[in-house]
């Protein structure tokens, strides 16, 4: 079993939800058969979007490196960000530390290639957005990626910074409303493509046609730490119409 190492607190709330995914994911019969995993939960790590929107100047960079080489001190193998926004400084996470980090990003796009999706919509924080995160990830395996409208982008931010990170609870009639806009813009699956926005999953049913990141990231984090995944989490993108999908037996990359 490989240790696994979490840049966490990018916020608290994803922090904990990733957690606990890694846990539920994982098949084991005792304590033992878990992911071994240390945790470093550092709230005070300036707002990355804010960073890259140019709003503040105070770069989180230098404080997510300072956790990752605490975190290879302590001898873990592999670590995961469960901020989706704070990859766009991956490749110089990556230079700075000597243990691989997943990449959450590459990972969803190679999820929803291999079961046959080449439409994605992308609800995500307007640093992600501007940043193309997703977008560039997805070129490079054939899926076009879909965006909210300035309207509808709005919406998402609201959900992810005055809802979850506010601690309140969330405008479901806000996510429906973006959800639509992707979806008759022809997006054959919707990314939730900030680790807030998986906790609107995580208190329900979002329906069929949704992959969380977040859920992409526990999964490979399981995965790469040697442990038994479990089943019912090898495809992770919401019942839908698997022939549609493309769903495909065994283990997704």
């Amino acid at each position: 079993m490989k240790r696994l190492g979490v840049i966490g607190g990018l916020g608290p709330l994803a922090t904990a939800y990733f957690f606990e995914l890694v846990v539920r994911m994982t098949e084991a019969e005792s304590d033992q058969g878990h992911v071994e995993m240390i945790v470093l939960n550092y709230p005070s790590v300036p707002d990355r979007t804010s960073y890259i929107m140019g709003n503040t100047k105070e770069s989180p960079l230098p404080a997510m490196i300072s956790m990752g080489q605490q975190l290879a001190g302590l001898g873990v193998e592999y670590i995961a960000v469960p901020c989706i926004t704070a990859h766009y400084f991956h490749k110089e996470l990556t230079e700075a530390i000597y243990v691989p980090i997943i990449h959450i990003v590459e990972e969803t796009a190679e999820h929803l290639s291999y079961y046959g999706i080449r439409r994605a919509g992308i609800m995500a924080t307007d640093g992600t957005v501007r940043a193309e995160l997703f977008q560039r990830e997805f070129f490079k395996w054939g899926i076009e990626g879909i965006l909210p409208d300035g309207e509808h982008q709005k919406l998402v931010m609201d959900l992810i910074y005055r809802d979850v990170k506010a601690g309140k609870p969330v405008e479901m009639d806000k996510f429906g409303r973006v959800s639509e806009y992707l979806r008759k813009n022809g997006a054959e699956c919707i990314i939730l493509g900030c680790t807030e926005l998986s906790l609107i999953k995580q208190k329900g049913h979002l329906g069929a046609g949704y992959l969380d990141a977040m859920e992409v990231l526990a999964r490979k984090s399981v995965l790469v730490s040697g442990a038994c995944l479990k089943g019912e989490y090898q495809c992770l993108i919401t019942k839908q119409e698997r022939e549609q999908a493309g769903e495909k037996s065994g283990s997704a990359g």
